[in-house]
């Protein structure tokens, strides 16, 4: 089974997040990056078990510049067999989508995984776009995937229960918490990444369909207002009045 697993950086949450140019661009300066945890504790780990499970090959692909050459070696220590760079500027997520399937829409790809979303962005376009631009099946926050032969049999999580669905292979997933448990890489693991293929492509000049106007943080957290146990009135009034939550 050949399985690819997308991969993306993201600011490591406790970075502080700072805006430059007017805040049109993120301030990438001293901001410690990481593997989008979607897409290593589950995309990338459920595609390991597979491999375990019924042989083949797992290569991991992102889309950017060198700098993200670090978290792609991380990958490779958790157990990849093999990398994809995509040299070329992740815009917004119809480019990044548009390189990827540009990429592997002649590579025989069985399984393509993918967070269902970045912590930084939490878009959730990447894994659709990719399947749309490939005319392949897709399937969204799967929490649970089997497969038998040719048929990959996915569990869904949907608003008040699960879905349930089967699919031909090829087919793209968008994974959440639930499809697989984090690895952490060993020394093994991360001496051999040094030497795994961790191969550069150019990109195919997809263009980005979006243009950010601006950033701004979220507005301060204002201080707790403590409210008398006996005082329920003043508790239901600040709810309704101020909170607005009843």
């Amino acid at each position: 089974m050949k399985i690819l697993v997308c991969i993306s950086k993201a600011p490591d949450t406790t970075s502080k997040i700072l805006f430059t140019d007017e805040n049109t661009k993120f301030n990438e300066t001293g901001v410690q990056f990481i593997v989008n945890p979607y897409d290593e504790w589950y995309a990338l780990v459920r595609g390991l078990e597979l491999k375990e499970q019924m042989g083949g090959t797992v290569t991991v692909i992102a889309v950017g510049g060198a700098e993200n050459d670090p978290i792609i070696r991380k990958a490779l220590a958790i157990g990849a067999d093999d990398a994809i760079r995509i040299d070329a500027e992740a815009l917004d997520a119809f480019a990044v989508a548009q390189e990827i399937s540009n990429y592997v829409s002649d590579k025989s790809y069985d399984l393509i995984l993918c967070g269902k979303e970045t912590i930084s962005y939490n878009g959730a376009q990447v894994p659709g776009l990719i399947a749309e631009f490939m005319d392949i099946a897709f399937a969204s926050q799967a929490i649970k995937l089997e497969i038998n032969g040719t048929i990959a049999t996915i569990e869904c999580d949907v608003q008040g229960g699960t879905e349930v669905l089967e699919a031909n292979l090829p087919i793209v997933l968008s994974v959440a918490k639930g499809m697989a448990e984090q690895r952490i890489p060993n020394m093994r693991g991360i001496m051999a990444a040094r030497t795994k293929k961790l191969e550069v492509m150019p990109g195919s000049g997809a263009t980005n369909n979006c243009e950010v106007v601006g950033y701004s943080l979220p507005a301060a957290k204002s201080g707790c207002k403590y409210i008398d146990p006996d005082n329920a009135e003043e508790l239901i009034s600040l709810l309704r009045n101020e909170a607005k939550a009843i």
